[in-house]
């Protein structure tokens, strides 16, 4: 019975690059006492490939708020300034 190295979940398996996939299957291809010795490195391998993807999904996901925070924050400082200069121009009429 052959053991074959896969992710956890389907999902995953799609999110692999496809060079890791081609890796995965040219090693289910080697005799099993080579694919045995091998599979703990793949494994580490496709772990850090899926946790690193994660991560850039991450700051990804934080980079779109931060602009959607920065948009927000400029829209703001417009209407403020023109609160002001408005106020500024009410006030220098009522001076005179």
């Amino acid at each position: 019975m052959q053991k074959s190295v896969q992710p956890a979940s389907a999902q995953v398996t799609e999110e692999l690059p496809n060079e890791l996939k081609e890796l995965v299957r040219a090693m289910e291809g080697l005799p099993a006492a080579q694919r045995e010795a091998l599979r703990p490195c793949v494994e580490r391998v496709v772990q850090c490939s899926t946790r690193r993807r994660r991560i850039l999904n991450l700051v990804q996901e934080a980079l779109s708020q931060l602009r959607l925070d920065m948009k927000y924050l400029i829209f703001d400082l417009e209407a403020t300034r023109r609160e002001r200069e408005s106020l500024q121009a009410e006030l220098d009429e009522l001076r005179g």
